[in-house]
């Protein structure tokens, strides 16, 4: 969908490169993610592709056609763009500010109206904010309208420029998420600058990362880099802790589950207390064919059937696609040391320490 070649940019007055030599491709759906230090040339780069930034040399292809021989106005009409600072109109309704792109474009009112209703849906707006102006609402909310806006004439390429730099960490953490369910459902092409690894490893199918220059050090799927940094630049630019950064991108499905003591309410107090003594435990967990009941304590197993007994709940469980960082961070606080994996009442399995620790090894 994009395809940078031979990318260079050198500022007047500068004997220094911003970008060099930077050749990458992008394929049509996918999400990627640009970073490194500040000044490594990845918002030059990004304002290359919409030529805000005219390139000194190289060649910039969208959708198979030439960057430097479409119109600047056609180009940029075709590519949604957010930037951090969002760049509202404050003088302009939500409504009028999601619709900037399609009213240049030409379209009817009821057109427009239509698409602002649907955008304001997706990006999780209430439809009475559209007649509010930006200075009414939150940075999230704004945030939100910054999205539509570029979303608005259904553009085939996403640019963003740390769009949820400006935010505080609860709020950014919930539009990351929100913004991964949208790329999901939309499959835009997305090239997505931001100076957080860790927000670069979670919303990107491919990181690039830059070195001063805007040299290429490498180019790869978050959990190949974690895995093979290519340098001891990239190595010292992830940081620390690379094994629990891979574990965010691993789903607690991947993991080996184990059954755990867990038995049906058919069984009988001879079977119950095997299971616990072959999990050494004592507890014992009740399922009702593959639906989750609870637990019991193991004093209990052989005083009366255990259909008749009243399983407590698990203070925590897991989602199977919860991440293995977010399961971590479960079975180390349970007083057990596991986690039980449900989805929708169905029980899965269970984890413990040591199968995420295979994970992060393999």
């Amino acid at each position: 969908m994009i395809r940078l070649e031979n990318l260079r940019k050198v500022f007047s007055g500068s004997t220094r490169p911003a970008v060099t030599d930077l050749t990458m491709d992008i394929a049509r759906g996918e999400c990627v993610t640009l970073i490194g230090p500040s000044g490594c040339g990845k918002t030059t780069t990004l304002k290359m592709i919409n030529r805000i930034i005219e390139p000194t040399s190289g060649q910039i292809t969208v959708d198979g056609r030439n960057a430097m021989a479409i119109p600047v106005h056609e180009l940029r009409r075709s590519i949604g763009y957010v930037i951090q600072q969002i760049g509202l109109f404050p003088h302009r309704t939500i409504a009028q500010n999601i619709g900037t792109v399609p009213s240049l474009l030409g379209w009817d009112d009821t057109r427009i109206a239509d698409r602002v209703e649907e955008l304001v849906e997706t990006v999780g707006l209430d439809h009475e904010m559209l007649g509010r102006y930006p200075s009414e609402l939150s940075g999230g909310q704004q945030q939100r309208v910054g999205v539509a806006r570029a979303l608005a004439a259904d553009p085939p390429v996403l640019l963003m420029d740390e769009p949820f730099g400006a935010v505080d960490p609860i709020v950014r953490n919930r539009l990351q998420a929100e913004f991964h369910e949208l790329q999901d459902s939309l499959g835009k092409t997305v090239v997505f600058v931001t100076h957080d690894v860790d927000e670069a490893i979670f919303l990107g199918n491919r990181m690039a990362i830059l070195e001063m220059g805007g040299i290429l050090a490498q180019y790869d799927a978050p959990e190949k880099i974690l895995a093979e940094p290519a340098s001891m630049f990239v190595e010292r630019f992830l940081g620390g802790e690379r094994g629990l950064k891979r574990l965010s991108l691993l789903a607690v499905i991947d993991a080996g589950l184990e059954r755990g003591p867990f038995v049906d309410v058919t069984a009988g107090p001879e079977e119950a207390r095997r299971v616990m003594e072959a999990n050494a435990v004592d507890w014992l967990g009740l399922l009702d064919g593959d639906r989750l009941l609870g637990w019991v304590d193991g004093s209990r197993v052989g005083s009366s059937q255990l259909r008749d007994l009243e399983p407590r709940s698990f203070l925590v469980t897991l989602d199977s696609r919860d991440s293995l960082r977010t399961a971590l961070d479960a079975v180390v606080t349970s007083h057990a040391r596991v986690a039980v994996v449900v989805d929708d009442g169905i029980y899965r399995g269970m984890l413990d320490l040591e199968a995420i620790a295979g994970e992060v090894t393999e």
